[in-house]
């Protein structure tokens, strides 16, 4: 199909299963926070599961052709599969600047980094038997995740980025035979941490993706838009990412008004075009969406795009959420009819 649609990955939360204004008050936790669970230990999975469901149906209903699981399961994007690795203190965490230069709550790396399960696979398989449409996973990246750590035992930024990714490529492999048709691996810090991600971002990102058999995406942001306003007109880390091993590279284009002809120097990739606004909580006409597609279009062939909101959507309510994908997926048809295109 052309132009393909997808969420990035998050979907709101219910309130019954989170506390959603805490969660909106802090930033994302880089070790657990377990006190954001609105249910008991006990029935926290069977209350995921679900939430999922519900996610899954917003999805479809809206008319999705890509969907996800919404994260329902995950404090924040990264630190379910961060916190369960071998290796690391989540008990006694350190501090570090985060990407906003606040003091940030990180995991210490004490050993050897090792991935001591599959930490996604039950995601991927339930996602799977829940949904006949193609289905995408999501990942924390290397080199983000060595961002969010304090290393007490390699004494190499490298070396610490290049053993994530020897676990995020266990996991991915396994995510994989449990039947997802798209990984996407999610890398804000590359963006923050632009000088680091240059010296050695793309080697621990093609490590990750070694010998992976199905197309993967990067995800690169700016900071979810309920945290950060202010957003620039381009990105600091971006075209190094056309000598990856990426198959798609996933970018906000509505809220920071992105200068898109950046993307005439990624000629080897398909472009995840973010082209919902989450700063606010006003739906998008499907005529407005449809001018943010056709705004790429001098840039790059309708054929290399794949439309999606700007970033997750996990901070917005859910029917704000809803009206947004369902405005996604109608001026997206715009744009196919436009084109010539055959619409679902």
């Amino acid at each position: 199909m052309l132009l393909p649609t997808t969420i990035v990955g998050s979907y709101p939360q219910p309130d019954w299963l989170i506390d959603r204004q805490t969660l909106a008050t802090r930033p994302p936790p880089r070790v657990r926070a377990k006190e954001l669970w609105r249910v008991a230990p006990e029935f926290l999975e069977q209350a995921q599961d679900d939430a999922t469901l519900l996610a899954i149906r917003d999805q479809e209903r809206a008319g999705i052709d890509i969907v996800t699981d919404g994260e329902m399961r995950r404090e924040s994007y990264s630190n379910r599969f961060a916190t369960a690795l071998e290796g690391l203190d989540i008990d006694n965490p350190a501090v570090v600047p985060s990407r906003s230069g606040k003091p940030d709550l990180v995991p210490r790396v004490i050993g050897s980094l090792r991935r001591k399960y599959a930490v996604e696979v039950r995601d991927v398989e339930f996602l799977r038997r829940n949904t006949d449409r193609q289905i995408k996973i999501t990942v924390p990246g290397p080199f983000t995740m060595s961002m969010q750590a304090k290393d007490f035992y390699y004494g190499d930024e490298v070396k610490v980025a290049m053993a994530y990714a020897a676990c995020v490529n266990e996991e991915i492999k396994d995510l994989v035979a449990a039947g997802a048709d798209f990984v996407q691996i999610d890398e804000p810090y590359m963006q923050a941490r632009a000088p680091q991600a240059r010296a050695f971002a793309v080697e621990a990102l093609d490590r990750a993706l070694d010998g992976v058999k199905v197309p993967t995406a990067i995800h690169l942001c700016f900071g979810y838009a309920a945290l950060v306003k202010n957003k620039p007109p381009a990105y600091a880390f971006l075209t190094e990412l056309e000598r990856s091993r990426f198959d798609q590279i996933s970018i906000e284009t509505a809220q920071p008004n992105l200068d898109l002809a950046v993307l005439e120097q990624l000629p080897s990739k398909k472009i995840i075009l973010g082209v919902i606004d989450l700063e606010n909580h006003d739906i998008e006409t499907p005529e407005v969406v449809a001018a943010r597609i056709e705004r790429a279009l001098p840039h790059i062939s309708a054929d290399r795009i794949i439309v999606a909101p700007d970033c997750g959507l996990k901070y917005l309510p859910r029917a704000v959420a809803y009206g947004k994908i369902c405005a996604m997926v109608a001026g997206t048809k715009i744009v196919r009819a436009k084109l010539g295109a055959v619409t679902a």
